[in-house]
């Protein structure tokens, strides 16, 4: 492991337990069993820090959600298996759910982070789209943007929120009734 996905990785989780708060360049040093210094040779300000993590942060999603992604995915009856499966995976891991929603907040004062959560975003909403536009969506980005938020809504109740977290089985249904209102029925 390099040693950026090291200091990446023990910022998600310092993220994850500890909050904003909990993050400085000392911690992470500490979190990662890394010499003093070594996070502010790497990333010498706090917002390269942020920004590291965001990056691996969405490095590490990106990989949880290519399944539900790829082109042979487009096959309708397959598609909401991929993304309960994909959905169910992120659930698994609060950590990384809960750093980036850490991030997602401090992205809101801080416009330069705000440029790169908003980049990175699209790195999932813009496969959403292709995908939806691929399945015959009458409106896929619209559709994409649904589909992104209610992942995300589920994410939410179940992290931080006062729902349970969601079965595979429940998941697999929600995603299934979803696609149908937006694609209609399957056909034979």
């Amino acid at each position: 492991m390099k040693r950026s996905e090291a200091v990446a990785d023990a910022a998600i989780t310092l993220l994850a337990e500890r909050g904003m708060r909990g993050l400085t360049h000392r911690a992470v040093d500490e979190a990662a069993g890394l010499p003093p210094g070594s996070t502010s040779n790497l990333a010498r300000t706090r917002a390269a820090l942020l920004e590291l993590t965001l990056s691996r942060l969405t490095e590490l999603e990106v990989k949880v959600l290519a399944g539900a992604y790829q082109e042979d995915s487009y096959e309708r009856s397959r598609l909401p298996a991929l993304m309960a499966q994909a959905l169910h995976l992120q659930l698994l891991d609060r950590r990384r759910t809960l750093a980036r929603y850490e991030l997602a907040l401090e992205a809101t004062r801080r416009p330069e982070l705000r440029v790169i959560y908003d980049e990175a975003g699209r790195r999932f909403r813009d496969p959403a789209v292709a995908m939806l536009a691929a399945m015959g969506s009458r409106d896929p980005v619209r559709h994409a943007r649904q589909l992104v938020a209610f992942g995300e809504g589920l994410m939410f109740d179940a992290i931080a929120g006062a729902g349970a977290v969601p079965t595979l089985e429940e998941l697999h249904d929600g995603l299934r009734d979803l696609l149908t209102g937006m694609l209609g029925e399957t056909r034979p």
